[in-house]
């Protein structure tokens, strides 16, 4: 896992958030963006802040 800073390439990620988030409480929720090879996660309240990196296997033994 790595911690980067979301300049560069960030601005092209198309993040997405589980249906499970709660629709009351919109920044309340942590934020995807998959790519080939690896999986950005960030907090949506901190949209322009770091994100970490992950692979996706370790992203698929995280959520499983």
């Amino acid at each position: 896992m790595t911690l980067k800073s979301t300049a560069g390439d960030a601005s092209k990620l198309v993040w997405c958030k589980s249906s499970y988030s709660s629709s009351n409480e919109p920044g309340d929720c942590v934020e995807i963006a998959a790519t080939p090879g690896t999986v950005h996660v960030r907090d949506s309240k901190r949209a322009r802040g770091p994100r970490l990196t992950v692979t996706p296997t370790a992203w698929a033994d995280f959520i499983t």
